[in-house]
């Protein structure tokens, strides 16, 4: 293991039929001498480094960015109000915001870099409101046979890069940040998407994942951390 934590797995290797799925809908047409496109995906809890991440990616190497905006979600001070009679409204509209988000992306000619996938809405965020009791049975499973359908129209990224740190690292970096909608956000409801984004790490299967502990990983103003990254993540972009 290097500095920071760096860990790689080509889980494509071990699935031949996530291999035949994303080259399906990878393969593009590049000029003679020039890099292929690629979809990178950054992925993690809340305060792990996503944005962070993105944004040194894309400074470093030219790539487009297309990071979660403040959505402005229509049911969102319903489901604040009142989670099980909303919890399924608002995350539909989450989920479809999302798929267009990534339709974009598909369609995007240059190498991206995403924060935070759609796969992240459903396998962490609408399951734990399944498994925590605001979102019934019904709902849970109208939303999952939307998802699939919708998994099937999507071509997976050509790299997950996922990020970890602890949970005091977590609640370091959310109250040093500042936003507002954040500062109250519970221990208990971090180490539950903590969880579940372990969960969701061991099952992922769509493309290769490049691992990494940011707990005291520099690679913005350290060089020695900033040189191991690139040795790290630079194979994939070939």
């Amino acid at each position: 293991m290097a500095v920071g934590g760096f860990l790689s797995r080509s889980q494509l290797s071990k699935n031949s039929a996530a291999k035949s799925r994303a080259g399906r809908y990878t393969s593009t047409v590049t000029a003679p001498g020039a890099k292929p496109r690629k979809f990178i995906a950054v992925a993690g809890n809340i305060g792990v480094g996503k944005t962070t991440m993105v944004e040194f990616l894309c400074h470093a190497y030219g790539f487009r960015p297309f990071v979660e905006p403040n959505l402005l979600n229509p049911y969102l001070d319903d489901f604040y109000a009142d989670m099980p009679r909303w919890a399924f409204h608002s995350q539909i509209s989450f989920l479809s915001h999302k798929f267009r988000i990534h339709m974009d992306v598909m369609a995007e000619p240059n190498t991206v870099v995403q924060d935070r996938t759609i796969y992240e809405d459903a396998e962490i965020f609408a399951r734990y409101l399944h498994s925590s009791g605001a979102m019934d049975e019904r709902d849970w499973g109208t939303y999952l046979q939307l998802y699939g359908a919708m998994r099937k129209a999507l071509a997976p990224p050509d790299l997950l890069i996922v990020l970890r740190c602890s949970q005091r690292a977590i609640r370091r970096r959310i109250k040093q940040r500042g936003r507002a909608n954040e500062q109250n956000i519970p221990a208990k409801y971090l180490r539950k998407l903590g969880d579940l984004y372990e969960d969701w790490f061991a099952r992922y299967d769509l493309s290769p994942v490049l691992e990494l502990n940011t707990e005291k990983l520099d690679y913005i103003s350290d060089l020695v951390h900033r040189l191991k990254f690139k040795r790290a993540v630079e194979p994939f972009l070939k």
